[in-house]
Formats: C-alpha cells, sequence, structure tokens
C-alpha cells in the first residue's frame, strides 16, 4: 500500500469531494500509487532539500490575488524579515523555468517569459469559462493559473519532474486556490481514454516524443465529444511533407526528434482525428522571451544560438520557432 506524499494530500481530497465521473473516481484509486512512485526520495535526491526550502516558507496573509497579469501575483502587508524569508525559501526551489510570478513584492523572474505565450494564444482558444482543463507538460503551473484567471472550473497540470511541483505548490501556498492543481505525472500515466477534459494544452512536448502520433492520440483520448486541443510545438518551414529530424542535438537539446513545417504539423493532427484544425501563430523564440537570469541560471537561448547568426542554433540548424495550433475533436 503506498501512501500519498504530504504535499498532494489535499489534492485527492479535494478530487474526492468533485470527481463524480466513473472514469475519474477509477483513476482516484490510482493516484495514491501513482503520486509516490512521482515523489519517491530514492528515485529524486534533491527532494529533501526542496521539501525544506517548501517548510521555510513564512506564514504570510494575502491580501489580493492577480491572475490575469503579466506575473501571477499574490500580495498583502510582509515586514522586512519575513520578505527575506519568503526570497530565501523561494531560491532554494531553484531554477526556475516558467513564469514569471510576484509574492508580496518578491518578483520570481524566470527563464521563461511564460506570459508571451500565453498573449499569442488566449484570443484564439474557446472561451474557458466553466471548463475543466489539463495542461500537459505545465511546469509550475503558469498557465495553469492564467487558464483560471480565464474562467475554468477546474485545471489539472502534469508534469513528471517533482520540482515543478514543489515550485507550484511555493506559490499556491499564497493564491491557495484549490480548483488548480499540478500533479507529479507524464500524460502516459493517465488512464487510457480518460474522456474527461474540455480543453486540453499541449505546450513544447510534442517534439521531445519518438512517436508525435501517439502523443497526440493520447491527447485526443483526453477529451470529450467536441473538445478542444491546444498545441504548441517547435515547427521548421516547409510543405506538408517537410518533417526535420535534427541528427544529433538541437539547440543543445538532445531529445528532440521531430520537427513538422506548421502544415505537416496540421496533416498529423487530422490523421490523429482532430477536425477544424487551424495554425494560429508562428513565431521565432526570442532571448526576450527565454533567457537566463537570477532565478535560472543556467545556459539559456542565447547559448544555444550561433554567435553571428541568431537565425541558427550552435549546430547549424534553424534557429527555434514555434507554431500554436488548435482543434476539435468530433
Amino acid at each position: 500500500m503506498f501512501e500519498t506524499p504530504p504535499e498532494l494530500i489535499a489534492d485527492i481530497e479535494a478530487f474526492e469531494r468533485r470527481w463524480e465521473e466513473t472514469s475519474l473516481r477509477e483513476w482516484l484509486e490510482e493516484m495514491p500509487d501513482q503520486f509516490s512512485r512521482g515523489m519517491s526520495e530514492k528515485r529524486f535526491g534533491d527532494l529533501p532539500r526542496w521539501r525544506a526550502a517548501i517548510a521555510a516558507l513564512p506564514s504570510l496573509e494575502t491580501e489580493v490575488v492577480n491572475l490575469d497579469t503579466s506575473a501571477i501575483t499574490a500580495s498583502g502587508t510582509v515586514n522586512a524579515e519575513k520578505l527575506m524569508e519568503l526570497e530565501t525559501a523561494l531560491r532554494g526551489l531553484h531554477p526556475w523555468r516558467k513564469g514569471p510570478y510576484s509574492l508580496f513584492g518578491v518578483n520570481i523572474e524566470t527563464e521563461w517569459r511564460s506570459d508571451f505565450k500565453w498573449d499569442r494564444l488566449a484570443h484564439a482558444i474557446d472561451a474557458l469559462e466553466g471548463r475543466r482543463v489539463l495542461d500537459v507538460g505545465c511546469g509550475s503551473g503558469y498557465h495553469c493559473w492564467r487558464m483560471k484567471g480565464a474562467g475554468a472550473a477546474e485545471v489539472i497540470g502534469i508534469d513528471p519532474t517533482p520540482l515543478f511541483v514543489l515550485q507550484f505548490k511555493a506559490i499556491q501556498r499564497y493564491l491557495n486556490i484549490d480548483t488548480v492543481h499540478v500533479l507529479p505525472l507524464a500524460l502516459e500515466q493517465l488512464p487510457a481514454r480518460l474522456k474527461a477534459f474540455d480543453t486540453t494544452f499541449s505546450m513544447g512536448v510534442l517534439y521531445h516524443r519518438r512517436s508525435p502520433i501517439d502523443h497526440l492520440t493520447d491527447l485526443r483520448d483526453t477529451l470529450v465529444s467536441g473538445g478542444q486541443l491546444v498545441l504548441e510545438t517547435l515547427v521548421v518551414e516547409g510543405d506538408e511533407d517537410t518533417v526535420f529530424v535534427p541528427p544529433d542535438r538541437y539547440a543543445r537539446m538532445g531529445n528532440v526528434w521531430f520537427l513538422p513545417s506548421p502544415a505537416a504539423l496540421v496533416k498529423w493532427m487530422r490523421k490523429a482525428g482532430f477536425v477544424d484544425v487551424t495554425v494560429v501563430d508562428v513565431n521565432q523564440t526570442t532571448v526576450a522571451e527565454q533567457r537566463s537570469t537570477d532565478w535560472m541560471t543556467f545556459y539559456s537561448l542565447s547559448n544555444f544560438l550561433d554567435s553571428a547568426d541568431q537565425n541558427r542554433t550552435v549546430e547549424g540548424h534553424p534557429a527555434p520557432m514555434r507554431a500554436i495550433v488548435t482543434a476539435r475533436l468530433p
């Protein structure tokens, strides 16, 4: 019998109160085992240090929460001593990849300006009011909060990286919204043919998959009939038969498998059973959107590009360009 990790007990309790569908109730039975494996200190040696950072977060009273601005914000009255405790604890969860966040005046300048991506897609998606939403590969949950701010009834983010789950928990400590969750899971761990979500997002995941069609099929099976998929991935220029397979690394990443053209991506999505497939944005990533900061001090985009030609990666491939595509399940 597996015990639920303490930081995820509240999530299961919330699901038990809310979930009525048979498929979701069945998933609930699997969760303690899944969560225990996903947050295992035997597998992830840094977990004790990250949990210590969470434990060091000071008790603060949030007066205002804002989910609709560039930085997800919690604010209130706090003295200098508590502010230092807060910043020290949050820095114990380095590196911060997705954001930005602002907690009581502590501004977490994450590697990615994830608000740029949200601004590119928000106008093109179905209204989220009252919807149950899934965010696959959500990182620390920045976009989950934006989805909630856009009116979603419930948002489930999944990401197999324990650090990101605990970063989300740090933010959630002060936002205290019990209908937004980040769980230590990969898409493949969800029950087959769950068909429970009105909208599913997959952003920055497809190119890490050895079988992109399988990923699209798994995404399809999370949706209710008529549900919407919002997908963002790396692409290259070309026609509907253009797919770039990096011979080795791409922008210093070793786990990049297939980069289709936007037209080829549309073809894949139709092949996987989606309709109303629409390319809503194609955008080359800039060093203003992805960069090293005090909160993510490792290499970032500027180190992955050719110093003499910002339109090429260090390997000589086309620089990262990303497409956002929406589609619907019939």
